[in-house]
């Protein structure tokens, strides 16, 4: 049973959106356990890393749903999110906070269940490539798909995502057996690379994203080794 969270202060409107969501789940044979929240206060406060969408309504009171997805994202980088607005030019900014998409109200069911079943589709993509860590804000919620590279500075591990970057107290080799699975390389004793994001390897550096990063020589045959099998078992690549 996956938990969705419905973000709105006008009551109607929520209750429409529930109606939607059992209407779904009928439909499809899938159960919710559905939450609603009248403000984004009430929702962040004592936030868990538990809902696989959010539908949140971006005119609210307190807090509105922009901030409050802002806020959302600092902790979980693998809800869906769904804004509700009445206004276009309000839910093109979602990009900025990775939303799935946005409903106009007032939302019919057809353009509601495109989008509802796109959000748990992404949701479930990466809640199986993702990990929780005990960052400074409180437990944060990682897909690997967005992680490029994790750094140790002086005890500090620095976890460099394509839009963020995460800093914590910890060692790189209990990181290093954690992410094993999901195929990330050490390259030295600084950096374990995701190969997702390598872009070309040349003598003793591997570009990852933008960043150029050390090879040390112990480690390159073995990370070298690890990549091509990364890359055979990807389904193919190449880099120079």
């Amino acid at each position: 049973m996956k938990n969705i969270a419905i973000v709105e202060d006008e009551n109607a409107a929520a209750e429409h959106l529930t109606a939607f969501i059992q209407r779904y789940a009928a439909e499809f044979g899938q159960q919710f356990n559905i939450t609603r929240f009248c403000d984004g206060e009430a929702f962040l406060q004592n936030y868990k890393t538990v809902y696989a969408v959010v539908f949140l309504d971006i005119q609210m009171p307190r807090k509105n749903g922009m901030d409050a997805a802002v806020e959302l994202r600092r902790h979980d980088k693998n809800v869906s999110i769904i804004f509700i607005t009445n206004l276009v030019q309000y839910a093109l900014k979602g990009y900025e906070v990775d939303a799935v998409s946005f409903l106009l109200k007032p939302v019919n069911y057809y353009d509601f269940s495109l989008k509802f079943k796109k959000a748990l589709d992404i949701y479930l993509m990466n809640e199986e490539r993702s990990f929780t860590v005990n960052a400074p804000g409180g437990l944060c919620r990682i897909s690997t798909d967005k992680l490029m590279y994790v750094e140790i500075i002086s005890h500090r591990l620095h976890y460099h995502l394509i839009d963020d970057v995460i800093e914590m107290t910890g060692v790189l080799s209990n990181v290093e057996q954690e992410l094993g699975a999901y195929g990330f390389l050490r390259c030295n004793t600084c950096y374990l690379v995701n190969p997702k994001f390598i872009v070309r390897v040349k003598g003793s550096e591997v570009q990852v994203g933008d960043r150029t990063l050390q090879i040390s020589r112990p480690r390159r045959a073995a990370f070298m080794e690890g990549l091509t099998n990364w890359y055979a078992g990807a389904g193919g690549g190449s880099h120079g």
